[in-house]
């Protein structure tokens, strides 16, 4: 059952009040807005199972306005994506997974849990997913980047060998300038904002008066955001690896807290990789946990130095790549093995390593272009001199070794050319008691300190549970039975910890 923080529970009778007296007969005349605002969207679904995902996997095609100021002005498309409950009699409703990035799929996130979320859940929800607007066989958008610009080693700013941000400041400026000159009115609308508005025309869609919601990441940040603006247009909400919503900070913030977030989590990858078991298949990287990280460092540096040819043509190993699959990495224990094995290959004299996919190959230009346009269209960034650049970015490698300034280093958004057309939402407690947060102590992307600020903002609309475990991304996806139970029972029951807690 929904329940309500004091000070909004004359809130929620206003809004009630509201309701009913609109519902009544006298009350025929659509509100201005409504009269403005284009029809609801009919959903023609089509089947569209994938390898690995369920067999009933439906997709459609849901138009949303460029402009949601102009709802009936040029329209663009997100593509949308729904496993049907296979319990009719025990369906309550529907639960939208919202996916991280910014540039998650949200269908490609639907196929890969929609079977885990179906015997979870039994049946008690129509699963439902969309591709944000920028995103897989969503309407796109395109910078014109050169490959070179498009590698993830390049999208993340790692500096120099040496901590020098020359070639960061040129290749961002470079970068705003092709967004700018080739991203036109498309590119200008992939914001949050935005994303949020086009879940409230899915729901329209969905002829769902409330829908509950699972987000991940920045799909969490998206959740709370829509949690703010269409409070009593929420069911069960599910918060999972969520970042500080500061609006002063967002997107800038959460880049700079992950360097605290690698620091927090790298130490259960070096108890991993210094564990006896690792002998076993060839993967202990030291004889102590303590020796890992003064290993691994040593090894980006050499590296920095020396680029090992890989098995990619053209493409070497180099410091920064090894630095990106350990961030990568960090999100998940079953990412560990891979990771050793890759600093096993590049310390080895003998054999070529061979790079993960992500290092291996650019970006698509759209995804490199969805990928830095919400975050710089979002809220506008400082533009730093050179100088300070590089004192920031001195400041944090001596801090934080294991991201070598990264976080804290020039993006294309100090260069953007446009103002955001609006200020970023400001998340606060008003609204109904019906949000969980789910949080890992030690998350290398999305730090607890940075959960423990959205959780602070939310105030009594939401109750906590820390895992006392690593890794992003909690719910069906890093093995802790009792957060994946926790969630379970409230997305089934309603029912939350009466008082934030923690799993062990």
């Amino acid at each position: 059952m929904t329940t309500y923080p004091k000070k909004t529970l004359l809130l929620a009778l206003a809004t009630a009040a509201v309701a009913a007296v609109a519902a009544t007969p006298a009350a025929v005349a659509a509100p201005a807005a409504d009269r403005t605002a284009a029809p609801a969207a009919r959903l023609d679904w089509k089947p569209c199972a994938k390898e690995g995902g369920p067999a009933a996997q439906e997709c459609a095609l849901l138009p949303v306005p460029l402009d949601h100021a102009d709802p009936r002005g040029p329209q663009i498309h997100v593509a949308v994506s729904r496993i049907r409950s296979d319990r009719p009699e025990a369906r309550r409703g529907t639960l939208v997974v919202l996916p991280g990035g910014p540039g998650g799929s949200g269908v490609q996130r639907l196929t890969q849990k929609g079977a885990a979320l179906q015997r979870e859940l039994g049946g008690a929800y129509d699963l439902v997913a969309f591709d944000p607007r920028g995103v897989g066989g969503s309407t796109t958008a395109s910078c014109a980047l050169a490959p070179e610009d498009r590698r993830l080693t390049s999208l993340r700013s790692w500096p120099g060998a040496d901590g020098d941000v020359t070639e960061n400041t040129a290749r961002s400026r470079r970068t705003a300038e092709a967004c700018d000159r080739n991203g036109g009115p498309v590119l200008a609308s992939f914001t949050t904002a935005n994303q949020v508005r086009d879940l409230d025309r899915l729901r329209e869609a969905l002829g769902e008066r409330r829908i509950s919601a699972w987000g991940t990441s920045y799909g969490a940040y998206v959740g709370a955001v829509y949690a703010q603006k269409y409070p009593w247009r929420t069911d069960r909400w599910v918060l999972d690896s969520v970042g500080d919503p500061d609006p002063a900070r967002v997107a800038r913030g959460w880049l700079a807290n992950m360097s605290q977030g690698a620091a927090d989590r790298f130490p259960d990858f070096a108890a991993w990789a210094a564990h006896p078991d690792r002998d076993r298949d060839g993967l202990r990287l030291a004889d102590r946990p303590e020796q890992v990280q003064p290993l691994f460092l040593a090894l980006a540096a050499s590296l920095d130095r020396a680029p090992r040819p890989s098995t990619t043509p053209g493409v070497p190993l180099t410091g920064n790549g090894l630095r990106q699959v350990l961030q990568n990495a960090l999100y998940s224990d079953s990412a560990f093995p891979a990771l050793a094995r890759l600093v096993k290959a590049a310390g080895s004299a003998q054999g070529t390593p061979e790079l993960p996919p992500e290092l291996a190959n650019p970006l698509r230009d759209e995804d490199a272009a969805l990928m830095i346009g919400v975050i710089c269209n979002d809220v506008r960034w400082p533009h730093r001199s050179e100088a300070a650049v590089r004192t920031a970015v001195a400041g944090d490698r001596a801090r934080y070794p294991l991201t070598a300034g990264m976080p804290v280093n020039v993006t294309p958004c100090s260069f953007w050319k446009t103002a955001p057309a609006e200020k970023p939402t400001r998340i606060t407690d008003e609204g109904p008691s019906n949000i969980l947060v789910v949080q890992a102590r030690r998350d290398a992307a999305t730090p607890l300190s940075g959960a423990l600020e959205m959780r602070g903002a939310l105030g009594d609309r939401a109750r906590m549970v820390t895992l006392e475990h690593g890794g992003h991304g909690m719910y069906l996806g890093n093995g802790n039975a009792c957060g994946d139970r926790t969630v379970t029972e409230f997305l089934t029951t309603g029912n939350r910890p009466a008082r934030d807690t923690t799993c062990p």
